[in-house]
């Protein structure tokens, strides 16, 4: 086209008027309307560039034209029609006019025998449906988790707890510690410490397995980048961008990662959003706490383990609702665009390698921070302040627990050993069981335990239970998790904002539910 306008003004000697992208009618006659709008200083062939940055909102070009009061209330309102007009925010309605515009070129200059829509486009008029997109995406969500949780995974975790930590390990160490006389108090560390909280751990790995092993599926066919296109629409409408939703996917397996998965997002503003809320999406740590209270205190209710999942994503849209309201967090979102790959049959090594690195990483932490945080709970939890052996009521753990108890009472979890669970989730949120299992002085524990279950039924019921995991779900996450959002915000100051934040969030998320609970 170029090269044919040269031609022409060589022929006619006189410089040809450019030749502009034409968009759809009704965006076309906003543009025009804008267009009026501008000085008669900007030459004619200016006109439409700088249009099309009002209606982006640039800040600059705003500078720049210093437009009156009823000319800025007018673009306001064409605007505010356009986006009536097309369901959608001005900056997605502009990149989607201009991909528009290059599919219309694009069949002008290709060939294509096939005119019907492929397989991946008849599935995304349905999985992409404005209104069947989240009811979909639910009950995807539904499955994956009845299937790590309580069917499939739940066979796996019962061999390893009933079997392998319940008779094989124990009945091993057990004989070799009466074979070499072993102390009872090292006997103890052994079998009541070491053993029932990280056994108590390593049983939920096959529940994790295949956990993510569903994940895997679901990234490796295409559908999970389908998931970030379709929360892009509300994310925006909450002032986030859906580039956010990236990091939170990452989440799901650990924070940390995810955390630093916000490095993509080019505006600072929503960079540090998503940092404060990536690690509100229930990571494999907090699986087993969802796990435990689910089949304790509603082993029939099916939708309390996704819930989790619907608690964390709402925690985000209100929380990027109040932050973008902030002065230091405020502006317009930055624009998402991806590209949607085609369906595919998921490959069996890769989604076996992802769930396995996913395994074998909660595992690795099992055998390191839990491991440690079990001996020192042991420890606290079986000595008073004069290091005499005494019973846990009477420990060193008990008094500190009792004095932050009170805290916690308001959320329906004032009992002490609760105290102890929230706070040692901290170090890390696997050992808010592993906690459980040492403070009760059941040895190695599982969460299909009825003698578990009995002892928390009696100290808490199902509203407290279920404000207990709300309030683990959303309060600051793991201490390494915390490590990576100093790394990612670079300075003490916001770390501390965001871990405020984060625990503020959760005690109050949990207050609301109990106290509204009671009514």
């Amino acid at each position: 086209i170029s090269q044919l306008i040269h031609e022409v003004e060589k022929i006619t000697n006189q410089q040809a008027e450019p030749i502009y992208p034409q968009y759809d009618k009704q965006f076309e006659a906003g543009l025009a309307q804008v267009i009026d709008l501008l000085s008669d200083s900007i030459p004619n062939h200016q006109k439409r560039f700088y249009a099309i940055k009002l209606l982006e909102q640039d800040q600059v070009i705003l500078d720049q034209l210093q437009l009156n009061a009823q000319d800025i209330l007018d673009l306001t309102e064409i605007i505010a029609i356009l986006e009536k007009i097309y369901a959608d925010d001005m900056e997605a309605i502009i990149v989607n006019q201009r991909y528009q515009f290059i599919e219309k070129i694009t069949e002008l200059v290709t060939k294509d025998s096939d005119k019907t829509f492929n397989l991946s486009d008849n599935i995304d008029r349905l999985v992409t449906n404005r209104f069947l997109a989240l009811p979909i995406f639910a009950a995807v969500m539904w499955l994956t988790y009845f299937l790590s949780i309580q069917t499939v995974g739940t066979m796996g975790t019962d061999w390893v707890n009933d079997v392998l930590f319940g008779e094989l390990v124990p009945g091993l160490i057990q004989e070799n510690l009466d074979r070499f006389e072993i102390a009872g108090w090292l006997q103890s560390l052994v079998l009541d410490g070491i053993i029932a909280g990280c056994g108590a751990i390593l049983g939920f790995v096959p529940q994790i397995f295949v956990l993510f092993v569903c994940l895997g599926i679901l990234e490796d066919i295409g559908y999970m980048s389908r998931v970030a296109f379709v929360m892009d629409r509300i994310f925006r409408r909450f002032g986030l961008s859906g580039k956010s939703f990236i990091p939170m996917l990452i989440s799901t397996g650990c924070g940390v990662p995810g955390v630093m998965a916000s490095r993509t997002i080019e505006n600072e503003q929503d960079r540090k959003i998503t940092i404060m809320t990536a690690t509100f999406m229930p990571c494999s740590a907090k699986l087993p706490i969802i796990s435990l209270v689910a089949g304790a205190f509603f082993p029939d209710n099916p939708w309390i383990a996704p819930s989790a999942y619907f608690v964390g994503m709402a925690a985000i849209v209100l929380s990027g609702m109040a932050l973008k309201k902030t002065k230091q967090l405020g502006g317009v979102a930055s624009a998402f665009i991806m590209e949607l790959p085609s369906y595919h049959l998921p490959k069996l090594s890769t989604v076996l390698r992802y769930a396995f690195d996913k395994a074998l990483s909660f595992i690795k932490r099992a055998g390191t921070i839990i491991f440690v945080t079990n001996i020192i709970i042991w420890f606290s939890s079986s000595y008073n302040w004069s290091l005499q052996m005494v019973e846990t009521d009477e420990s060193i753990l008990a008094s500190i627990g009792r004095s932050f108890s009170l805290l916690f009472a308001p959320l329906g979890f004032g009992n002490w050993r609760a105290t102890v669970a929230a706070i040692t989730g901290l170090l890390a949120k696997e050992t808010v069981i592993a906690t459980f299992g040492i403070l009760y002085k059941l040895g190695e524990t599982t969460e299909e335990n009825p003698e578990l279950w009995g002892l928390l039924q009696q100290d808490y019921t199902a509203l407290s239970a279920y404000s207990f995991l709300v309030f683990n779900l959303l309060c600051a996450p793991c201490f390494a998790a915390i490590g990576a959002i100093h790394r990612e915000m670079g300075e003490a100051k916001w770390t501390w904002i965001a871990i405020g934040f984060q625990t503020g969030l959760a005690y109050a998320s949990s207050l609301v539910i109990y106290q509204l609970g009671l009514v």
